[in-house]
């Protein structure tokens, strides 16, 4: 197994080419402190948790999406792994939403066909995967609303109306105006306070006009 430093993957980690032996070996796998694995496109993927101000913006996500959540639901940002046999994926989306029942097992593996919301907010390691892979498989779950926070870009993707072929719908808007979140929600989401913190040190590393 190999670790990358710029993206952390530990590749080389398709044991037999079994998705159920690959959760074992997820399974058994000591993450580092500060990181979450995932299967995503037949490999391991070890990749960091969100940047400090990436909580701020879940809260205010998680905040204004749960007055509007379907009867029985519960959303959530704790780390918690969904898989797609289908797909061979397992995810640990940043904000996730489904109903109680789902959560009511020992198990660590839970079922991606009970979401009915997951948000990402990308980083540069994992944008890609967020941008291209997550958006076929949430749709052919049949996940209601997938949310990507384009953290770079500083914009929002809202994809609805899933099917087989993917999302038949989609919307963006840049962070600081409101975007619309779909059935089962159907409510807007307010991005202001999602942009990235304000250097409050640049003045220091300009040099003082000369004299």
């Amino acid at each position: 197994m190999t670790l990358m430093a710029e993206r952390p993957v530990i590749s080389g980690t398709k044991p037999g080419g079994s998705f159920e032996e690959m959760l074992d070996v997820l399974e058994e796998l000591h993450v580092p402190d500060g990181y979450k694995a995932e299967i995503i496109s037949g490999n391991i993927v070890v990749s960091p948790w969100s940047k400090g101000y990436y909580n701020r913006v879940m809260k205010l996500v998680c905040k204004q999406l749960e007055p509007h959540l379907p009867k029985g639901h519960e959303i959530d940002r704790a780390p918690t792994l969904f898989v797609f046999p289908g797909d061979e994926c397992a995810y640990g989306p940043d904000i996730h939403a489904a109903h109680e029942q789902v959560l009511e097992t020992e198990s660590n593996h839970l079922d991606g066909e009970g979401l009915c919301f997951v948000a990402e907010l990308t980083s540069r390691s994992t944008r890609t995967d967020d941008l291209t892979d997550k958006v076929e498989v949430y749709a052919k779950a049949g996940v209601p609303v997938y949310l990507i926070l384009d953290m770079q870009e500083e914009r929002a993707i809202v994809y609805g109306s899933p099917s087989a072929k993917g999302y038949e719908d989609r919307s963006t808007k840049p962070f600081g105006e409101k975007i619309h979140i779909p059935a089962p929600f159907d409510c807007m989401l307010d991005m202001t306070g999602f942009h990235r913190p304000k250097k409050n040190d640049e003045s220091r590393l300009t040099p003082p006009p000369a004299p």
